[in-house]
């Protein structure tokens, strides 16, 4: 039923939404994104036999769920039920691959926007991949050892 019900509009990527073409922030770098593509983290009630799959990076068990929202804030594509230790990439991977799951392809010369999650390839757009994400996780280390002394000398 969910394959039958979410998905895009028979024509929806054929136009620019108005709110990217009338704002200068978005038009024109934005002109052929048709949507954005992530993955969510949703808590999952596992017999603690099978939960080991599931936990996640947060320590909790959760389902990965692949979901496409267009611009108007639609969801047009989800994929739910993996375990939260499952890839983006390999979630992805095997939306495109499984052609009964109507994975909505961007038509030619349009993409949507990825995380870095996601791999680099024709229609899907994601983020220069040297930066850094997750940085409240980063920031939760030991402050004391980043302002601790060097304990050698340091070479001239």
């Amino acid at each position: 039923m969910g394959i039958d019900m979410i998905k895009p509009i028979e024509g929806q990527f054929d136009e620019v939404p108005n709110h990217i073409r009338h704002d200068t922030r978005y038009w024109p770098h934005f002109k052929d994104c048709i949507g954005a593509i992530d993955g969510t983290h949703i808590k999952a009630c596992i017999s603690p036999s099978c939960q080991i799959p599931y936990i996640g990076r947060k320590g909790e068990p959760t389902q990965n769920i692949m979901a496409v929202c267009d611009f108007n804030m639609c969801f047009i594509f989800a994929f739910p039920g993996w375990e939260g230790t499952a890839h983006d990439s390999r979630i992805f991977l095997q939306a495109l691959r499984k052609q009964q799951l109507k994975f909505p392809h961007p038509p030619p010369e349009k993409y949507y926007l990825a995380d870095s999650g996601y791999p680099q390839m024709a229609g899907f757009l994601g983020p220069y991949r040297a930066g850094r994400y997750h940085l409240p996780d980063f920031h939760q280390g030991n402050h004391r050892a980043c302002n601790t002394p060097y304990p050698y000398p340091l070479p001239e």
